[in-house]
């Protein structure tokens, strides 16, 4: 079977699935609605869904984008200026160590309750993969490559490039691969937390007023965007890095 072919299967296996234990159960729609109501929800709600994903995606994309820059740089940071590594690694694991519920009432509280304290709480999820696998490949880069490199007389900026940046690239794509799956993590806490946009402020308000399918509706379009952006990434780094061993099979 084709590798693009599984997806499918096993998206129409769990659908199988889904529908048997709301029928098995005889499952209440408030507590389980069955996969054709959620399809209907769709359908009825579309243009509704489609403002508030826009909103969601918007957080999503711009907290990935500056998330990894900075993961990026802050690895370039530890790796080239060693002093700065006992200073800048304890609030990077500050960061990680403190729930991410428990950050997102203060980010609502100095950023407010717009697209910034969303892209800010992004930023704080991916940052830390980003950043450590960054820094791993950079550090690890085979000592016989760099003897060689300066011994042929390459500077750091040219060893960096040539060197040390393709020899780390896997170990970044671990972290980018990372970083796509838990993006939704941050910008649906905060919109959780504080919101008038979102699919995250529109499965709240679906679940208070108890339409579950349309709260369903909402997270099946979130695991949507969530899977695309990671088969998205990944073929395209799987292009970027043709080296990879694991790249090369198909």
């Amino acid at each position: 079977m084709k590798d693009s072919v599984k997806p499918f299967v096993v998206l129409v296996g769990l659908l199988v699935l889904w529908h048997t234990l709301v029928m098995a159960f005889d499952m209440p729609s408030y507590i389980l609605p069955g996969p054709l109501a959620v399809a209907n929800s769709m359908v009825d709600n579309a243009s509704l869904l489609w403002e508030h994903t826009l909103v969601t995606l918007s957080e999503m994309l711009l907290g990935l984008l500056l998330g990894v820059l900075l993961g990026i740089i802050l690895a370039l940071v530890l790796v080239y200026f060693t002093a700065l590594r006992p200073w800048l690694l304890p609030p990077l694991l500050i960061t990680q160590a403190i729930p991410v519920f428990a950050l997102a009432p203060i980010l609502m509280l100095w950023f407010g309750y717009g697209l910034t304290s969303k892209v800010v709480m992004t930023i704080l999820v991916i940052f830390f993969p980003v950043a450590t696998c960054c820094y791993d490949g950079l550090r690890h880069t085979h000592q016989g490559w760099l003897d060689m490199a300066q011994t042929m007389g390459g500077n750091r900026l040219a060893i960096l490039r040539h060197i040390r940046w393709p020899a780390a690239l896997p170990a970044l794509a671990s972290g980018l691969r990372v970083a796509v799956v838990v993006a939704p993590i941050g910008a649906v806490v905060g919109e959780w937390v504080g919101s008038s946009a979102g699919l995250g402020y529109l499965m709240l308000q679906a679940n208070a007023r108890l339409w579950t399918d349309q709260m369903f509706a909402a997270l099946t379009v979130l695991a949507f965007c969530s899977v695309t952006l990671y088969y998205t990434t990944d073929r395209v780094l799987r292009r970027l890095i043709p080296w990879q061993p694991e790249t090369s099979q198909e």
